[in-house]
Parts: structure tokens; sequence; C-alpha cells
């Protein structure tokens, strides 16, 4: 069966490494377009960053008036960070620019902070970060070398588990609300640590109960609507 079969929807998509959420919409957008005729609104709930790979949850039709909906879901990310370096946007799109020592880190100090990060807390959003601030994107103003505040927001950050300790790296897994930036988690556990740190692989596992092992990579999306099988 095609994954659209009708005139509204919703598809998990499991969003490809180096790939933009927007990408993922247009490509939609036009495979329904070229096998319908039919160019129906499409959206997404939640934007991954190009270098993150996940679940999109991807709105077509009139579905789309519910992305705020699936929006407020709890989010679910399995996070690899290497310690001891920063870059300017604390993950893999800017290089290094500081180096800091990490052989002092032991597997209890990571524990340690991750418990002082789990729970409502103010969190300070990245620079390069697609935070509107008086009506510009943050990370513009960063590559303009522009300096800026920003205020910090409010979110919740339900669980934070070790999964690997393996130095320089670790790989956590986080449980969190809306708004949270995991770039921000990775920073401020650097700074905790008495180091630097950054994220080297992000991936959405689940929004609310839906599930990234639920989800299928857009060239199965064109696949399955390729297939010789009437749209209804």
């Amino acid at each position: 069966m095609k994954p659209v079969s009708g005139e509204s929807g919703i598809l998990l998509i499991d969003k490809p490494y180096r790939w933009t959420s927007f990408d993922v919409v247009n490509k939609v957008r036009s495979v329904i377009k070229n096998q319908t005729g039919v160019r129906f609104k499409v959206g997404h709930a939640g934007t991954l960053d190009p270098l993150a790979t996940g679940l999109l949850i991807i709105c077509y039709g009139k579905e789309t008036k519910s992305i705020s909906r699936f929006m407020e879901f709890d989010k679910e990310y399995i996070a690899t960070v290497k310690l001891g370096a920063t870059t300017p946007s604390f993950d893999l799109e800017k290089p290094i620019d500081q180096i800091f020592p990490f052989e002092h880190i032991t597997q209890d100090m990571v524990k340690e902070v991750l418990v002082k990060y789990t729970g409502e807390q103010n969190q300070v959003p990245p620079i390069f970060s697609a935070k509107w601030i008086d009506g510009k994107r943050a990370y513009k103003y960063a590559r303009e070398g522009e300096e800026i505040e920003i205020k910090p927001v409010s979110v919740n950050i339900y669980k934070l588990e070790l999964i690997s300790f393996d130095l320089p790296e670790i790989t956590i897994k986080i449980n969190c609300s809306r708004g949270t930036y995991i770039r921000a988690i990775a920073r401020d556990i650097g700074l905790d640590l008495q180091s630097g740190a950054h994220l080297t692989s992000l991936r959405r596992t689940r929004i609310g109960e839906y599930n990234v092992e639920q989800a299928i990579v857009p060239d199965e999306f064109v696949r399955l609507m390729n297939e010789p099988e009437s749209f209804s």
C-alpha cells in the first residue's frame, strides 16, 4: 500500500544526514504532486538540523492543521558527544576552535552531571541556531560576526541516560520537551566537566508515541509511491 492514500494524513520519515527538514517536505510534496496531479499542502512537525538524522513527522493536506499538536509531544534523541573540544556551533557544522583536557573525566563524573541537567531548567540556545531574535535567525547574526544576547528558555529534560563511556566520546539518550537544544546540553556538559564538548552525531528516535522504527527513508517513500497502484 502506498504511504499516501488519501487527501490528508501523516508520514513518518527517517531524515537522512545532510538533508534539511525542508528538503524532506519538498521531496514529499513533489512526489505526491507527480503521482496524483494535486499539489497538497505539506509541512513538518519539528525541525531537525541538517547534521541530525531520525524521525520527522510530515503532515499533508488538512492534517497540516495538526502540526502544532505534534510539536508539543516529548522527544527522544541518541547523541554522541566528544569531550575535550568545542566548535562555534557545538556540532560538526563548524571546525574545532578550542581544545581542552579530558583525561580527568570519569564515568561517575558524567553521571553526576547528567543528573544535574535532568528536570525543568532555563537553557540558553546555541548562537548557531534557528532561534528568532528581533526578526532574524540567531545563526545569521553568528555568521555575520555580530554579538547578540540570547535569553534562556524554559525546557524540561525528563531523562538523561549514559549509554556508553569511551573517552573522549560519550553517548547519551535524552528524553525532553519541545524547544530543547541537544547541542546546548553538550555544551553545558563540557563546561561542568571542566572541559569542552560538541556533538558528533544526533539521531531523533521518538516523538510522542511515534518511533523512528516505524519511519521510512525518502528513497523508500519515492519507491512506494511509484508502485503501480491507483491513488485513492
